[in-house]
């Protein structure tokens, strides 16, 4: 197989790690990496299979003279606003994790589970846009059900692990426990989140949008519509939880009036769809958790039963680790995907 120059660009933060022990595990073909991170960080090293390998400046240049054949991007929609064109006119295609692509009517939105044709159409801008964490492990679960019945609407609240917002959320997370048991928690002592994260849950995740929804909620509603290609309804509310990794969501489905549900044609539409795991038998106390989803590569579904009332209607509880499936493993499988498919051509 032939094998890649792959730039890592925010080599040194939580993703960047992240998405080079996934290309380990899953031995990406690799030639030769390039790991970009700001000047501050330049000079450092990361580890790949047992290599290390020093941390370059990102600069406009960069993609270029390394000859970048493959670049992923986790520094921050402003990096990849900036910097993306440099690599795409170097000839690389840009995997990008953040947000500023993803709505773009002309750049791929990619689950390769759920829409992998899409992945063809990189050829008009070079890029490929990585979904948000949450509506990655929630259309995993919504895809083979909608195949299955045919999806109307969605609801879903999430309770989302502060490594969400970073490694400063897990550093705050732990801090304000420490303090919690030493006597010495300060409500004011706080910096990634607005309220005090510890023993407590904060219904708001992003900024506050016009029609009282916030911008994270707003991106699991536009971006199941635009990878699912269906203009159904989709209504979130997401939570900050005191979890340090691994998202979880609680999700109702409502198919069309007609339908009435199979709670056992569900669980098996949902367990034979691929990098998904069924857990679900409540009188034994198993069912997803995120202990059971950290540092793993699948989307976990239990809880899964009818509504008590319609019979078109089902619920189920979805985990899965946010830095590795939201993120680092659907970056790294798209990428798998894309090179497939160039071989196919």
């Amino acid at each position: 197989m032939r094998k890649f120059n792959v730039a890592v660009v925010g080599a040194t933060g939580a993703v960047g790690e992240e998405l080079l022990r996934v290309m380990d595990a899953y031995d990406f073909p690799v030639n030769n990496i390039v790991p970009l991170a700001s000047a501050k960080s330049a000079g450092t090293t990361v580890e790949y299979k047992n290599k290390e390998y020093t941390v370059l400046e990102l600069t406009e240049t960069a993609f270029e003279e390394n000859e970048v054949e493959i670049a992923f991007f986790s520094a921050g929609g402003s990096i990849s606003a900036k910097f993306a064109k440099y690599a795409v006119e170097a000839g690389a295609v840009v995997i990008d994790n953040t947000s500023h692509f993803r709505m773009e009517p002309n750049i791929p939105l990619v689950v390769p589970e759920v829409n992998p044709e899409d992945i063809s159409k990189w050829k008009e801008t070079g890029i490929i846009a990585n979904p948000n964490c949450s509506t990655i492990q929630m259309v995993l679960s919504l895809k083979p059900l909608d195949e299955l019945y045919g999806i109307k609407r969605v609801d879903v609240s999430t309770y989302q692990a502060v490594s969400g917002a970073g490694k400063a959320g897990m550093e705050e997370l732990v801090k304000q426990m420490q303090a919690f048991f030493a006597f010495k928690l300060d409500e004011s002592e706080k910096e990634a989140f607005a309220h005090q994260i510890a023993l407590n849950v904060i219904p708001q995740i992003d900024v506050a949008q016009p029609n009282g929804f916030t911008k994270e909620e707003m991106k699991m509603i536009n971006e199941t519509q635009k990878i699912m290609h269906k203009q159904m309804a989709v209504a979130a509310t997401c939570v900050r939880v005191p979890v340090l990794r691994s998202h979880s969501e609680s999700i109702t489905v409502t198919f069309d009036e007609n339908v009435e549900v199979d709670v056992d044609k569900v669980r098996e539409s949902l367990a034979n769809f691929e990098n998904v795991e069924v857990i679900d038998d409540l009188e034994n106390n198993q069912y997803p958790m995120p202990i059971i989803s950290t540092d793993t590569d699948t989307t976990y579904v239990g809880r899964i039963r009818k509504d008590a009332y319609s019979n078109n209607v089902v619920h189920f509880f979805n985990v899965a680790d946010q830095v590795r499936v939201g993120a680092a493993t659907n970056s790294v499988r798209i990428a798998l995907k894309w090179i497939e498919m160039e071989n196919d051509i």
